[in-house]
């Protein structure tokens, strides 16, 4: 039920060092501007739908279906949120989860910790967070990431995230690396808008002077065209990697989390354990045909990329069918939690159907 794409062994590796063990999920939320350029994103049907997604997201992961959501789940072209996968597993295996609000338009209606952050402005004009902020979102990420591990026993850490748009930031933030990233990112649309994305991180680049420059800090990139989210998990998990296991739950943007750990632990001499982190997600991103999920993850170098073999194909539901179609296909650590499922109680494609399907049923009664 666990596939290995890239870095086998290492990735083979760290599955029989964690099989059996509980993890603790972390999400941090974030939110960039990026986000409100029509046609950009499908994660929410308008702009105003999408400034709501991660808030809407963290409530249903931390409460399950509720008969008044104080924001119901966003409406989209097709297919269901990815946190109803994502719920479905940390409910049935009581995992503990903890909500990072790295930099929302507004507080999350659930508990959540509250990072001091803020939302990031359109990548296209190349100044999308100050530099201070970077720094604090880093610092933040690192003195939580610790206090996660040493909550955390023998187990891992399921990272996950919410930002919308955040392709978008990735596609930036692999470029301003070095990263040959444009046409292989994926997007929550079933045939990804690589050229208006690509055409979004030019100016970006351009605009911060960082085009056909290598960047020598990667603060300063996430400063030009980041988001909160990617610099605070990269802190939270270069932590917790000294001491546990890191699966970055996520897709494209996980694997720019995972660039973005390794120049910042070059550039600033941060000690951290790469054979102890992994990058987690689903089959609909690594075989998304719409993009190119596992040659990236090669060029990145190092990194394992691991996918949940989970298939909606014959599913009763047909927003959840919609993901073979290419609809939705991660978020909200939904591919981390399905490794989760697999590694630490052993499901198989039937039960991890089972749970999903029973809270979709709830969550259609509400």
């Amino acid at each position: 039920m666990i596939r290995v794409y890239t870095q086998v062994e290492q990735g083979q590796e760290w599955l029989r060092q964690y099989r059996g063990c509980k993890p603790v999920f972390a999400c941090v939320l974030g939110f960039t501007e990026t986000a409100l350029i029509p046609g950009i994103s499908a994660a929410g049907l308008t702009a105003n739908d999408r400034k709501y997604t991660a808030i809407a997201d963290a409530e249903f992961l931390y409460n399950g279906p509720q008969n008044q959501p104080q924001y119901p789940l966003p409406p989209l072209a097709a297919g269901a949120s990815p946190v109803l996968i994502s719920r479905a597993v940390v409910e049935a295996l009581s995992i503990p989860v903890y909500l990072f609000n790295a930099g929302l338009p507004q507080p999350p209606t659930v508990p959540a910790i509250d990072l001091g952050g803020t939302v990031a402005k359109c990548l296209t004009q190349g100044c999308a967070l100050d530099l201070v902020t970077v720094k604090h979102l880093l610092n933040q990420g690192l003195i939580w990431g610790e206090k996660l591990a040493a909550s955390m026993d023998q187990g891992y850490l399921i990272l996950g995230e919410c930002v919308v748009g955040g392709t978008t930031t990735a596609l930036a933030v692999l470029t301003g690396l070095g990263i040959a990233a444009a046409g292989k990112v994926n997007s929550s649309h079933p045939v990804c808008n690589h050229a208006q994305k690509w055409a979004v991180v030019q100016a970006g680049l351009q605009n911060a002077g960082f085009w056909q420059h290598p960047v020598k800090d990667p603060l300063q990139l996430i400063a030009a065209v980041g988001d909160p989210m990617q610099i605070t998990a990269a802190g939270m998990a270069i932590a917790v990697s000294r001491t546990n296991g890191v699966m970055l739950a996520g897709g494209t943007q996980m694997l720019a989390v995972y660039a973005l750990i390794k120049a910042i632990a070059q550039v600033y001499n941060l000690a951290w354990q790469p054979k102890q982190v992994v990058v987690g997600t689903t089959r609909w991103v690594a075989e998304d045909k719409s993009g190119n999920t596992i040659e990236l993850a090669a060029m990145i170098d190092s990194v394992p990329l691991l996918a949940t073999q989970l298939s909606f194909a014959t599913s009763r539901y047909a927003q959840l069918r919609a993901y073979e179609q290419g609809y939705v296909k991660e978020g909200m650590g939904a591919g981390g939690s399905c490794i989760a499922a697999h590694l630490t109680q052993d499901w198989n494609q039937t039960q991890l159907i089972q749970a999903i399907e029973a809270l979709v049923e709830r969550y259609s009664h509400h």
